[in-house]
């Protein structure tokens, strides 16, 4: 058994002073002691980072554990025929996985682990129901990622001080998403060739398992003050009518190549989101207006939603985690030595090649011709940009913030590929003359994995628009400098 005394202490807990009154009970502390990552044993550390990355890896074998299978399921359901029918089964997944980062990262990480399995529970135990049961599970079921994947970048980033090591342990969480959804693809297509609640099943047992190990790597939990006055400082109202407008919009978005545009209720879904939009700023806000105010963070957010919304159109389910493994260890060093401008210059490209590969490929030409290249070059785009905006955002914030900010990040991410899949079944549906032959099928897939192409390559001009913007800024730092440089010299 692990040594919990001398674990990190991951409940966010404020500084312990006895005159600073309520406004010391949200402050915290920010010296190189409080990064507890330098007292860590090799192995307990190993453990550590193993449990806080399962997060990411068991986030990703939940959304693909669908994509394997999903023919399966949707006969099961009597849906086979029904593509729009079916991308609910992934796109309910990531439409509930967003910010939940409130109450200590310990806690949750553990909460997290226990809701991911008692909804992939649910989900398996659907088989005994029907279709609705099965999407609305699957939609609860994203509510457990959008727990672990903020708290455990959280953790990560306020046990590590910047440096090195913290990018390479951000790029080793980055991994665990192409290994992630390889792990899950091929467990679920497993347990098909038996009976497929299984795949749902298993991973409930192996978030149980993580639930239970996470309590004993974990620091101590103590209850304060603080958690109730940060419960008090919520703004529900804006929480929930901001939260509903983006779930709407999902949903029209993914609901309109099913039902067409024509359905009246799919463009009052779109009217009412726009209506729910909070339009005040909250006293309290999660994420400081400062951090948001950078031009750089709207450049970073912009070529994120586009990367991994192409990333969503096309399924790549291949030997993408050796390729992950290696994308890891290089996004770590490139990271340290070139900065995150360029690596984010880097994964926007291999985004863009990957998806034009797939979206040209011949329809009789071998699994080993285009196929293969872009499953080895798209994860390079997972595996690069994810760690890179992690940082940027990161570094834009207070420590006590990184949660939010590694939130923000994880609702990019999740949001547009499943919205970008209702954009892309919108094309499909309008292109495919209703996919009554084989070239008509093939028309509509081309026409989705070209919204995927034009997705990235706008995320690549956004791209080329923040390195050009940050080596503006930076030269004109250098000028700064250098004149002042002088003018010390002068006098």
């Amino acid at each position: 058994m692990l040594d919990v005394e001398s674990s990190p202490d991951l409940s966010r807990m404020p500084t312990e002073t006895d005159n600073e009154g309520a406004e010391g009970q949200n402050s915290y502390i920010t010296t190189a002691s409080s990064y507890m990552a330098p007292s860590l044993s090799l192995p307990h550390e190993i453990v550590f980072v193993a449990v806080v990355c399962c997060a990411q890896l068991t986030t990703q074998a939940g959304l693909s554990q669908s994509l394997s299978i999903i023919h399966i399921i949707g006969e099961h359901y009597g849906l086979r025929e029904k593509p729009g029918d079916l991308a609910w089964f992934m796109a309910a997944y990531s439409l509930t996985v967003g910010p939940r980062d409130l109450f200590g990262h310990k806690r949750m990480l553990i909460t997290g682990y226990l809701w991911f399995a008692v909804w992939s529970m649910v989900a398996g135990l659907a088989v005994y129901s029907n279709v609705i049961l099965f999407n609305f599970a699957r939609a609860l079921q994203g509510i457990g990622p959008s727990i672990l994947l903020p708290n455990g970048l959280a953790i990560l980033g306020s046990t590590y001080p910047p440096g090195p090591r913290k990018h390479m342990v951000f790029a080793i969480f980055g991994a665990m998403a192409p290994g992630g959804g390889v792990l899950g693809s091929t467990i679920a297509a497993l347990f098909a060739l038996t009976w497929w609640p299984w795949a749902f099943w298993s991973l409930a047992i192996a978030c149980l398992f993580l639930a239970g190990l996470a309590t004993l790597t974990d620091g101590r939990y103590r209850r304060s003050v603080w958690f109730w006055g940060k419960l008090k400082q919520v703004d529900w109202g804006g929480a929930i009518t901001g939260v509903t407008a983006l779930v709407l919009i999902n949903i029209a978005w993914n609901q309109a190549p099913i039902v067409g545009w024509q359905t009246p209720y799919v463009y009052v879904l779109l009217i009412l989101a726009v209506l729910l939009i909070p339009l005040r700023v909250a006293s309290v806000p999660l994420l400081p207006l400062n951090a948001l105010k950078s031009s750089d963070i709207g450049f970073v957010l912009g070529c994120l939603s586009c990367g991994w919304g192409c990333f969503g159109i096309s399924a790549w389910i291949s030997p993408v985690a050796v390729s992950g493994a290696l994308a890891a260890i290089a996004t770590g060093y490139l990271l340290s030595k070139i900065g995150p401008a360029w690596t984010m210059v880097a994964a926007l490209s291999a985004f863009l090649a990957g998806i034009i590969l797939v979206a040209t490929m011949p329809v009789d030409q071998i699994y080993w011709g285009q196929a293969f290249v872009c499953v080895l070059v798209i994860t390079w785009g997972m595996d690069m940009s994810s760690p890179a905006s992690t940082v940027i955002l990161s570094d834009a914030v207070s420590k006590r913030h990184q949660g939010i900010a590694a939130s923000f990040v994880n609702t990019v991410v999740n949001y547009s590929i499943s919205l970008a899949l209702g954009f892309a079944g919108t094309a499909e549906v309008h292109l495919n003359n209703g996919g009554k032959t084989k070239g008509d099928m093939l028309k509509g897939y081309r026409a989705a994995l070209y919204v995927g192409v034009g997705l990235a390559g706008l995320g690549w001009l956004l791209n080329l628009m923040f390195f050009w913007h940050d080596y503006r800024r930076r030269a004109q730092e250098g000028r700064r400098e250098g004149e002042e440089v002088e003018g010390e010299k002068r006098t």
